[in-house]
């Protein structure tokens, strides 16, 4: 099942800083973000082999999730969170803020062959 992460943030008077290095499960491939994002639904599918670490940077928005055990809905409102979404986790995005910026980074690269849009029954 998805679970949250805290990510490590170093703050002065500056600004803050979040460092993912060393924190996430998994070797990086692949970086997407979304954003502009209107009363849209986002994903509605799970994986064969990719593991996702999900980011909000900017704003705010929800992931639901259901690995064929159990459901579990999480927000994701401060860039400190990092949602690891597993490949069995069918999950969609959504209530994504207007200033929303989701940064995924994901363990595989793109391939249409790892994605399951069918949900659990």
């Amino acid at each position: 099942m998805a679970n949250l992460i805290h990510l490590n943030s170093f703050s002065d008077n500056r600004g803050h800083l979040t460092v993912i290095e060393k924190q996430i499960p998994f070797d990086i491939k692949r970086v997407f973000y979304i954003y502009g994002v209107d009363d849209s639904v986002r994903g509605k599918h799970r994986h064969r082999k990719t593991i996702q670490a999900a980011i909000c940077i900017s704003g705010s928005c929800r992931i639901w999730n259901n690995n064929g055990h159990q459901t579990k809905d999480f927000l994701l409102d401060s860039p400190e969170n990092c949602l690891i979404i597993e490949p069995d986790d069918w999950h969609y995005m959504y209530e994504f803020s207007k200033d929303a910026i989701l940064l995924v980074l994901a363990s595989e690269y793109f391939s249409p062959g790892d994605y399951i849009y069918e949900p659990y029954a």
